[in-house]
């Protein structure tokens, strides 16, 4: 293979991900027309065409399909080789690079890489703050963090965190003037703050569990958020009720503002983990992160 070949496979990998040659050359640093000519070139040599074109997107063919699929554990491997080299170094370095949710960064991550990044100053990380579920592979991210139930297949799975809980919480002026809910089915009566999904972009339906019983109740209200911030000051203001994380109201609760309702219906579930592919060689620097992120029940 010559150099060149490689340097255009690379860039076609770029573009096939970004399926956009504006977003491929400002993520490269080089032009358009770079980019575009390097393409014709790679298809020119190998005889079939590997993207399609039009005026407002790029996307693989069925032949780039298949040659996207060849690259990127190949490359992947290629990233993983050079960041091991980070080993011969005096301390561990290189950059990693986790997708998380904002829960998890706060809750869960960054206590852990206050600590570890002073004693390691010479690794960098980036977090991408995203509720959603990410494929770590394709989108090149060293590992993600999600709760244990929510774990790709075929990763490797290290525990983070401790067990966590939701919480049904309302104003106490809000269940002053409406009978606190027995059980899920009694929701259907109140107003309830709802959640919307960031990947299905649907309503989250409210999951419940009681002596191996479960129930997911979907709740109606005025009120419907992205995210649990704004979840949990309207419930403060009395627009309705709201499902939480547990950990995220305690001082509210401690201190009056908020009461929390249908406890017994909320037990503990597995917390956050730390995933990543099974194939992956762990850098010293990636090393460092585990061992740091190890959760040890107290």
């Amino acid at each position: 293979m010559q150099r060149d070949d490689l340097v255009d496979l690379s860039t076609f990998v770029t573009v096939a991900e970004e399926r956009s040659f504006t977003r491929a050359a400002a993520k490269l640093g080089t032009s358009q027309s770079a980019l575009s000519h390097a393409m014709r070139r790679l298809e020119a040599r190998l005889g079939v065409r590997l993207l399609t074109r039009t005026t407002r997107s790029v996307a693989p063919t069925e032949a780039g399909e298949q040659l996207l699929e060849t690259l990127r554990p190949a490359f992947g491997s290629i990233d993983a080789r050079l960041a091991s080299l980070g080993e011969l170094r005096t301390k561990p370095a290189g950059t990693i690079r986790i997708t998380t949710s904002e829960h998890a960064a706060r809750t869960v991550l960054w206590p852990a890489l206050a600590t570890m990044l002073v004693d390691y100053p010479d690794i960098q990380v980036e977090l991408s703050v995203n509720s959603g579920l990410t494929d770590i592979v394709t989108d090149r991210f060293d590992a993600g963090v999600r709760l244990g139930e929510a774990l790709a297949k075929g990763m490797i799975a290290l525990r983070i965190g401790p067990d966590l809980r939701m919480a049904v919480i309302g104003s106490p002026a809000y269940l002053a003037d409406h009978p606190a809910p027995r059980t899920p089915q009694d929701l259907a009566s109140h107003r309830c703050i709802n959640l919307r999904m960031p990947t299905s972009k649907g309503l989250y339906a409210w999951e419940f569990e009681r002596k191996g019983r479960e129930l997911r109740v979907r709740v109606d209200g005025q009120l419907n958020f992205n995210n649990t911030a704004m979840i949990i000051a309207a419930a403060e203001a009395g627009f309705g009720l709201g499902f939480v994380m547990a950990d995220q109201i305690v001082d509210q609760l401690q201190s009056g503002r908020r009461v929390r309702v249908l406890e017994g219906w909320c037990p503990p579930f597995s917390g956050y983990h730390l995933y990543y592919p099974s194939r992956r060689q762990p850098s010293a620097a990636f090393g460092v992160l585990l061992e740091a992120l190890r959760y040890k029940a107290r």
